[in-house]
């Protein structure tokens, strides 16, 4: 992983309309980006994939789609307010905003920065001489503490407006509507509430392509269980969490690991968190997360709204408050993990071939239609081939440069299987399939190609 140059994914990602700098032609916005139309279909790809083996498969889980704004009490209840900070140090030289454990890790790999509290930052870069690495200078701030919830306001008399929050996390509204889920779908412990969307933080120092953006894409649920059963299904979801990532996904086994959190890294909520990571050009980097959050959410709110969040046990008849597991899964983090994941580089007749080795299911296109030339003759053959694909997988239709070159650019685009017309085609009814990574090519007849490329890519 180490060989692979951030430099090289950032590019291709840009060229080939997978991911583009967020405002552009207006000179960018510090780390927005912009999924375009290939990008964009492997955001939906991996998302349908998740909803499918998480949700839509599990008789024990429903799906929500919230709302992004809610009553800022939410976020009161939740502890947001309070406790959702980062570190932060201005550079008094140039003003440059820094995230101090950031900056130390950069700056010191020696010390391990995961958990350190304000205070031991502080002194850490009182006791040292550090650089700022946008002017040099050794003149900073004392390390405070800076809130990631996004302000934004409520009204249009100004003056009268009130101060709301863009959602830092989807967590909160499934345990808002914990309740109305649970008596609305007649649901019994233990089961899970689901939600995709998107979610905002006003990140410090954001960076590595799309790894930590301002605005980014989470898959999440939380599982309500009884209190006793919190260690059997921590340990079921972490088990379930690497399965879908290495068998469902593709992700390379010997990239994953699995982190603990040491008591002194928790959040405020949790007693129990792992990060599932991956290896990265910049490090092992959290993808995916699972908490142990208890009653504290749920337990929060019913004491903030004076709501009755708690649910009675069918053999003591007594109530309690349900404790959650919760799986955290980073969409956008994933996605860039899919593509260094799947990025191979290697010679063929003595010529580089870029190749993205994404599972067939997942990639932006899974066939490409290639008429050999733009006469007529085969247009009228490939086009109606295209339009029944169409109607069941993801399909490009390419007509433009040699064959050779149109090879290689779904090689590098990631499309398992490319169909040609050629004049052939004509006398015999078939068309040569080509296969991604094996690049070996077989004929076969037109009316079984649909069935042919079902078959494979249900393999």
């Amino acid at each position: 992983m180490a060989d692979i140059e951030m430099e090289k994914i950032v590019a291709l990602a840009k060229h080939r309309g997978f991911i583009f700098p967020g405002s552009e032609i207006y000179g960018g916005l510090a780390n927005s980006w912009d999924y375009g139309p290939l990008g964009t279909l492997l955001k939906n790809n991996l998302r349908d994939a998740w909803w499918k083996f998480f949700v839509q498969q599990r008789r024990d889980m429903v799906g929500l789609d919230a709302a992004i704004l809610m009553n800022p009490e939410v976020w009161k209840a939740s502890g947001h307010v309070a406790n959702f900070n980062d570190p932060l140090i201005d550079c008094k030289s140039c003003q440059t905003r820094w995230r101090a454990d950031t900056l130390l890790a950069q700056q010191a790999p020696e010390i391990t920065v995961a958990g350190l509290s304000f205070a031991d930052l502080q002194k850490l870069f009182a006791g040292r001489a550090f650089k700022c690495p946008q002017c040099g200078a050794n003149d900073f701030t004392e390390v405070r503490r800076f809130n990631l919830l996004f302000e934004t306001s409520l009204g249009v008399v100004e003056g009268q407006k009130q101060t709301i929050f863009l959602r830092g996390e989807l967590a909160q509204a499934m345990f808002v509507d914990f309740k109305r889920v649970m008596e609305s779908m007649r649901k019994q412990l233990p089961f899970g509430i689901a939600q995709v969307g998107r979610v905002f933080r006003n990140e410090i120092t954001p960076g590595n392509f799309i790894y930590r953006t301002l605005e980014f894409d989470l898959m999440e649920f939380e599982y309500f269980i009884a209190a006793e059963n919190w260690q059997e299904m921590f340990d079921y979801w972490l088990e379930r969490m690497q399965h879908w990532a290495v068998v469902e996904v593709g992700l390379t086994a010997a990239r994953l690991r699995v982190r603990e959190h040491q008591p002194h890294e928790l959040a405020h909520y949790s007693s129990r968190t792992a990060d599932i990571e991956y290896e990265t050009p910049f490090g092992w980097k959290e993808l995916f997360g699972l908490a142990y959050r208890g009653d504290f959410d749920l337990k929060n709110h019913a004491e903030k709204s004076g709501q009755d969040l708690q649910v009675l046990d069918p053999k003591s008849g007594e109530k309690y408050y349900p404790h959650v597991v919760e799986p955290t899964f980073g969409l956008t983090r994933l996605v860039l993990m899919t593509l260094l994941d799947a990025y191979h580089e290697e010679e063929v007749e003595g010529q580089l071939r870029v190749v993205l080795r994404f599972k067939p299911q997942l990639a932006p296109y899974q066939v490409a239609i290639l008429p050999l030339s733009k006469k007529e003759e085969l247009m009228k053959v490939a086009l109606p081939l295209a339009d029944e694909l169409s109607r069941v997988m993801s399909v490009d239709y390419d007509v433009t440069q040699s064959i050779g070159k149109r090879y290689r650019r779904q090689d590098e685009i990631g499309t398992p299987y490319c169909v040609t017309i050629d004049f052939a085609t004509l006398q015999d009814d078939q068309a040569t399939v080509r296969e991604r990574d094996s690049m070996k090519q077989e004929r076969i007849a037109l009316s079984q190609i649909a069935s042919y490329l079902h078959d494979k890519l249900r393999s």
